[in-house]
């Protein structure tokens, strides 16, 4: 009987430890500025709200590619795969496009090395025509 227990406590082990963990949905507010001639640079602030708190970050970031303008995007959207906030800071990697003649729309798909997958979009205002790559890093505050 206790042969039994053990294996059975065993396996109750090997499968808790193999399921994955779930992480949980944030949503965020992100306001940066970026100009822009092939090469751009930018930068801003936003906050996270994650399991009922606000965490505010800062965003810097440099693109390449088609792109050409001078603008400020407020963007809203999705955290995806957070398991605590501090996941959120880090180097991302993205590919996004907008357009922007004194206001427009912008929309971007981000994902860091922890797996945290940032999908945004919201009002682009200035004037801008962008296609292009960049990276961008997630400091928090």
């Amino acid at each position: 009987m206790r042969l039994y227990l053990g294996l059975l406590l065993a396996l109750w082990t090997v499968i808790e430890t193999a399921l994955p963990s779930y992480a949980d949905t944030g949503s965020v507010r992100v306001v940066f500025g970026k100009a822009a001639l092939v090469a751009g640079v930018g930068g801003g602030n936003g906050v996270l709200t994650f399991r009922g708190k606000r965490y505010p970050f800062e965003v810097s970031g440099l693109s390449w590619g088609a792109t050409a303008g001078i603008s400020i995007n407020k963007l809203v959207g999705n955290v995806l795969h957070l398991s605590k906030p501090e996941d959120l800071a880090g180097v991302y990697a993205a590919t996004g496009a907008g357009a922007a003649v004194a206001a427009g729309v912008s929309s971007v798909r981000l994902q860091n090395a922890k797996g945290v997958i940032l999908i945004l979009q919201g009002a682009k205002f200035g004037v801008e025509l962008s296609a292009s790559y960049a990276n961008v890093k997630i400091t928090m505050k």
